[in-house]
């Protein structure tokens, strides 16, 4: 039997003389504290957001995708989509596949990439904003929070796709993408989707132009201030700061034509997408929303709209005349359920998301609405099976003006 290092020589181990140091019991006390804390820290830890079952009394009555008709307790079929021919609302999943067209097919036509940044000393829009420390909820306004905040710079990498073939100058329409890629790293699966679906005629040729946000999240931050908050001027900046730099930068024309014009995002990109339509309806008709931040989630407050883009369900769909947009939106069966430090029941994804697809119904909005089963917020993969369906639905009908 071999001796422990140490013991031949008649000395004790670093662990032996802990123990018979005087110490010895603070220190143990001290350690058994800190995991303690360590447990009890993670015993705190925000829950997982639950599961929420497609059968919920505020659930839309799905059509579930791939399944016999009739069929008593039918689930979809693995790795389908909705139809890009049907309006409505749609159950898919647990299953996913990736969808062919994220994948380079042989004999297709790939379009270019290119990329340039946008800096804050450049935009009378957003002059650059971050928030000192998480905020409290405002003791006199519980639907908002109080927090301080500093000036602070942003550069963005702006990532522009154009198609193959594209003639210089020649008027196309385009779709805006929220919190696109950093420079340097650029995503290319929506440009391979659209190289695809361009191809086979799906979708007509098209430049996407990605966005990246301005830094941060949520309430105070440069992106909840683009994103979450309702009104026009992140469409403005769009249009009067980055569209007019893509066309002189690429010799590009884009589309004046609101039916030629899409935005898309998830989350509170998302959010920002629709209400780039919302506000202003005479530039963009077409949207595309994956797991959208319709909850109450706007900074500054605003008395117009006391509860954010919960507001949408909850007032100015319901009580305005309908607007000429399109929309796909989808969101999962566990996404975020009250994550911030706002009580106020305007904080569940899925009820927000289910709430939209009724005012939309009620006021007969072109719109096709999916449910993902086994999905989290953003679930790449379901990006990853919907992405082509959701933009051939999308962009269906569209007839391209002289």
């Amino acid at each position: 039997m071999s001796e422990r290092p140490g013991a031949a020589r008649g000395l004790l181990t670093p662990g032996a003389r802990m123990m018979c140091h005087p110490r010895f019991p603070m220190v143990l006390l001290l350690i058994v504290g800190q995991l303690a804390g360590a447990q009890t820290a993670l015993s705190q830890a925000p829950a997982p957001p639950p599961t929420r079952a497609a059968e919920a009394p505020d659930a839309p009555h799905w059509t579930v995708v791939g399944a016999s008709p009739g069929g008593a307790g039918a689930r979809p079929g693995a790795g389908l989509s909705a139809p890009a021919d049907r309006n409505g609302d749609f159950l898919i999943g647990p299953e996913y596949r990736p969808a062919p067209e994220l994948s380079r097919q042989a004999g297709v036509p790939a379009g270019s990439v290119v990329q340039f940044v946008m800096e804050s000393k450049d935009s009378k829009y957003y002059p650059g904003v971050a928030r000192d420390a998480v905020g409290t909820v405002d003791p006199g306004n519980p639907r908002t929070l109080i927090v301080a905040t500093h000036p602070q710079a942003w550069q963005r990498a702006i990532t522009v796709y154009i198609p193959a073939g594209y003639q210089s100058r020649t008027r196309i329409p385009f779709l805006v993408v929220q919190d696109g890629p950093k420079l340097g790293e650029p995503d290319m699966s929506l440009p391979s989707v659209l190289d695809n679906l361009i191809a086979q005629h799906r979708v007509p040729a098209m430049v996407a132009i990605m966005i990246q946000n301005g830094g941060g999240d949520a309430q105070a931050s440069e992106r909840g201030l683009e994103y979450d908050t309702l009104s026009g001027r992140y469409a403005e900046f769009i249009e009067h700061e980055v569209l007019p730099q893509v066309q002189t930068r690429y010799a590009i024309t884009l589309t004046h034509d609101p039916d030629g014009r899409a935005a898309m995002g998830c989350s509170s990109g998302a959010a920002a997408a629709f209400t780039m339509a919302w506000f202003h309806p005479e530039w963009y008709h077409r949207v595309i929303s994956y797991s959208g931040t319709f909850v109450n989630q706007q900074w500054p407050f605003n008395p117009r709209n006391p509860g954010g883009a919960w507001d949408y369900h909850e007032t100015l769909i319901p009580g305005s005349a309908a607007k000429p947009i399109r929309i796909w939106m989808q969101v999962g069966d566990r996404d975020l359920f009250n994550p911030g430090i706002l009580r106020d029941d305007m904080h569940d994804w899925v009820a927000a998301n289910h709430r939209m697809a009724a005012a939309l119904r009620r006021k007969h909005y072109r719109y096709q609405y999916t449910f993902a089963l086994d999905a989290g917020h953003c679930e790449r993969k379901v990006r990853e099976q919907t992405l082509p369906e959701a933009l051939e639905w999308t962009w269906r009908g569209y007839r391209a003006r002289p």
